[in-house]
């Protein structure tokens, strides 16, 4: 009998040390206040996590489900991680549950638009400010029948200018990240343009892996020199 069968047995005080819904809610939100008890069935929903159930349909969680869920959490609101890839990061072998590896969303990989109520609802925020976003070219969709759908990855865009947000920078003051993450992917672009252009399939293979590796060492370099000038700030000021 596999594991997931084995704990889905359980019942009411059959285990102990297993938690309700709300009560591993009420604790999460210590450190990620926007956490809820619908942003946590949706992971479950998302395959990301599997509390066991009791025999009246009520989920249990043990000590190891509040572990994954808190580093799920995490890897949401520190790397910018969208669920597929946290997903596969968890899951994958021989690969550290605490800290999974860094990687980009992928630039080829397909990505399932979504509408706005399921933005403002994975990204925790209230559809007035994803439409202030938007205003500001800080969140992009497109219009399908009168309605508009977003890449799944415009949900992580919200989420951490909502995170942002908290510290006093609105939508207006994000348009400072929004050009020169601009200017860098024009550079970048430029590199690699011809070989993306090329109808010779090998050739555009080797430019999309140049562009993928780019982007890592661009996002990389950035952070550093953020953090130089950050220092800088806290010299000038100690």
């Amino acid at each position: 009998m596999s594991t997931t069968a084995t704990r889905r047995r359980g019942t009411e005080g059959s285990e102990p040390g297993l938690r309700t819904i709300g009560s591993v809610c009420e604790e999460l939100r210590e450190e990620f206040p926007d956490v809820s008890v619908s942003k946590i069935r949706y992971l479950e929903d998302q395959g990301l996590i599997t509390p066991n159930r009791t025999r009246g349909g009520y989920r249990l969680f043990s000590p190891e489900d509040v572990e994954r869920l808190t580093t799920i959490l995490r890897l949401q609101r520190d790397e910018f991680l969208p669920l597929r890839v946290i997903r596969e990061a968890l899951d994958g072998p021989g690969t550290s549950a605490e800290r999974p590896r860094k990687r980009s969303v992928g630039l080829t990989g397909h990505e399932r638009e979504i509408d706005a109520a399921e933005l403002g609802n994975r990204a925790g925020v209230a559809p007035e400010f994803v439409k202030e976003l938007e205003e500001y070219g800080v969140v992009q969709s497109r219009v399908e029948a009168g309605e508009r759908l977003y890449r799944e990855s415009e949900a992580d865009v919200a989420a951490a200018c909502a995170r942002l947000a908290r510290f006093g920078i609105d939508a207006r003051h994000l348009r400072t990240f929004l050009t020169a993450t601009g200017r860098q992917a024009a550079l970048v672009e430029q590199l690699v343009a011809p070989g993306l252009r090329s109808r010779n399939a090998d050739r555009r293979k080797a430019a999309l892996e140049d562009l993928e590796s780019l982007a890592r060492v661009a996002q990389e370099l950035s952070y550093l020199l953020f953090l130089r000038d950050l220092r800088a700030v806290v010299e000038r000021t100690g």
